[in-house]
């Protein structure tokens, strides 16, 4: 049995985005500071985040899988908790 890309198999699970309540806030002054984007692109394994020229980062977080690498690797960068009840990623493949 063939698993697909990691990009194939994201696009499977289905995210019910909170428009009003993001669930992750990027304090940008602290990662142009730290250097912190090339980091947070680097380890994030759905890809929410994007280094920008001027040293901050882009983020998608509807696309976010909620496992808090960014948090762990980040903490003074990311604000990050779990999206409220009803909202966030649902898995459809294991």
């Amino acid at each position: 049995m063939q698993l697909g890309t990691v990009p194939e198999r994201l696009a499977r699970n289905q995210y019910d985005v909170d428009e009003g309540t993001p669930h992750i806030e990027v304090h940008q002054d602290v990662v142009r500071r730290t250097g912190a984007a090339p980091l947070l692109v680097r380890i994030c394994p759905a890809h929410v985040y994007t280094a920008e020229p001027d040293g901050s980062v882009g983020f998608t977080a509807a696309a976010c899988l909620e496992c808090g690498t960014c948090l762990a690797v980040a903490p003074e960068a990311v604000s990050w908790h779990y999206p409220r009840g009803g909202f966030g990623v649902a898995y459809r493949q294991g």
